[in-house]
This record gives structure tokens, C-alpha cells and sequence, in this order.
């Protein structure tokens, strides 16, 4: 597993564990239960089951300005780790049976009335979007490797937990009383509880029953089937917290300190909906605003 260490890396390792499962880490740095991308450069892909990528440099990270560099890393971070370990997996002799990417929702265009799920066709139309358009690319898998490891994509939300993701930036502001709506607050907010995340990827790397896999990888959309807007979401947190939410960031604010590209993620949005993900039969432990937002705060 790449990312391992992070948000969502550390709740899957959990839940993996849980199942019986040992993990290992793909890390710039050598340990237990680790392999750096030296020793997956040189020595290929240990034996497993299933691999999942889940690399990639912080999009919301307030201590980098949005300039070249930083676009740099944001792709560097997730094509290149992709392209490696895809084909680290097509030079296994053994390659694994499942072959997880977890991108994101950015390749759908923000819009406050069109709906999007897993079948919904889409072209890049700005960075964010030509970014995910890459990284699918990056994990495709030859066609021969492909007829025996099921290549999945799960393109998540705004992630929300206890110890990370956009949870951890927000509670304090809120919890201050300093919470507001982002821009006109309209804008739809795709979103999933961690947890669910993780279980959406678990549930990815179960290998196939009966049917081979398919040349085409399986998309899942990862966010609740919940659709809520940022306005839904901000005075949801108000209220678990009871906390006032009456200070709106404008658009223009939040364009200056993140910079236009970026902040689209948070002044703008997409009603997504998990179809294919509900008709796999997953179960949502926190399906709605309300449990998730008590889980997380309590």
C-alpha cells in the first residue's frame, strides 16, 4: 500500500488488520512491515493480494503557496507513484488480484444542478480535472496483466474523520465560533465518513467471485449517498458543536489565500451520487451529515 501512513491509509491499515490481513508499506523510509521505492524499483513487487495507491501531496495545504512548484508536486505525487507501482504490478510474475487507485471527484464539473455517478462521461476542463485524468491513466494496467488483476477506481469526497483530512483544519474555528459558510454556501458538497472510505477499498480488494476481470477498470464513486451543500454541512457542524456559524468566507478571500485553481474545491462542487457503489451492496455505517459530524465530534 502507498500512503499508508496518512488519513485514509491508517484507517485502512486498521481495518485490514482487523480482517486477518497483514500490510505492508510502500515508504520513502525503511522499516517494519515496510519496502521503500528502492527496493520496489529493484527487487519488484512483494507477493500479495492486493495493492492500493493512495499517495499524493496535500491539496489543501495551507502552508504552501499555489504557484509551479507546488502544481508540480500535486502531480508528481500522484502520476508518478501510480505509473510505478502499476508497473511494478505488470512486471510481477505474480501480480496481485486487485488493483485499487483512490482518486478524486475533481474530474466532474461543478455545477449546482447536474448530478453525477460512476457512468457519467467527463472531459478535463481545468488543472484539478486534467490532474485526475492522468492519474486514471497512469494506473492502467496492460491488457494481459489485466485479464487476471481487477483494476478498480474509487474516487472519493471531501474525507471526513476525527484525526485528519478537512475535519482536522476546521474543528478549531468552529469550535471557536468562527465557522461560516465558504463562498455562497450553494455549492454542493460531496463527502464520506473515513471509515466508509476504508470499507469502500476493502470491499475493492476482495477479488472477483466467478467473472474474470474486466480490460476496463470499475469506477466507484466514495462519497455518501447523502447530497448536501456546504451551507448543509456548515450549519450541520454548527449544531453538533452548538456553535454559532456566522461568518461567511467570501469567494474572493478564499481565491487570495488559496489561489483560484485551488480554492474551486471548496467554493464550488458536484452532486455526486455513489450508484455503482450502492448497487455492490455496501453498507454505510454513517450514511448521513448527522452521524457522521457526532462520530467525528464525540
Amino acid at each position: 500500500m502507498r500512503g499508508g501512513s496518512g488519513f485514509v491509509g491508517r484507517e485502512l491499515t486498521r481495518l485490514l488488520r482487523d480482517k486477518g490481513h497483514e500490510v505492508t508499506l510502500i515508504s520513502r523510509q525503511p522499516g517494519p512491515g515496510k519496502i521503500t521505492w528502492g527496493e520496489l524499483e529493484s527487487q519488484g513487487l512483494p507477493p500479495c493480494e492486493g495493492a492500493v495507491n493512495l499517495a499524493g501531496e496535500n491539496l489543501i495545504n495551507p502552508l504552501r503557496w499555489w504557484n509551479e512548484s507546488y502544481k508540480k508536486d500535486l502531480f508528481s505525487s500522484r502520476v508518478d507513484t501510480t505509473k510505478a507501482l502499476s508497473q511494478a504490478i505488470a512486471a510481477s510474475s505474480s501480480p496481485p488480484h486487485s488493483w485499487v487507485l483512490v482518486s478524486g471527484v475533481a474530474c466532474y464539473k461543478p455545477s449546482l444542478t447536474a448530478q453525477y455517478t460512476e457512468d457519467s462521461e467527463w472531459t478535463p476542463f481545468d488543472l484539478l480535472s486534467r490532474l485526475v485524468k492522468e492519474w486514471e491513466a497512469a494506473a492502467l494496467l496492460p491488457e494481459n496483466v489485466a485479464k487476471t488483476t481487477k483494476q478498480v477506481i474509487i474516487r472519493p469526497g471531501a474525507v471526513l474523520g476525527r484525526d485528519g483530512g478537512a475535519m482536522k483544519q476546521m474543528l478549531l474555528p468552529f469550535w471557536l465560533g468562527l465557522g461560516g459558510t465558504l463562498g455562497s454556501g450553494r455549492q454542493p458538497f460531496p463527502w464520506i465518513h473515513v471509515s466508509d472510505l476504508a470499507g469502500i477499498i476493502v470491499r475493492a480488494l476482495e477479488p472477483l467471485a466467478d467473472t474474470p476481470p474486466s480490460s476496463s477498470p470499475q469506477v466507484f464513486n466514495g462519497v455518501a449517498p447523502a447530497l448536501n451543500t456546504n451551507y448543509e454541512f456548515t450549519k450541520e457542524l454548527g449544531r453538533v458543536l452548538r456553535r454559532p456559524t456566522i461568518l461567511p468566507v467570501p469567494g474572493f478571500v478564499m481565491n487570495a489565500l488559496l489561489g483560484s485553481e485551488r480554492a474551486v474545491i471548496l467554493t464550488q462542487g458536484q452532486k455526486v451520487i455513489p450508484k455503482r457503489t450502492l448497487e455492490s451492496g455496501f453498507q454505510y455505517n454513517y450514511p448521513d451529515l448527522t452521524s457522521a459530524l457526532k462520530e467525528i465530534v464525540n
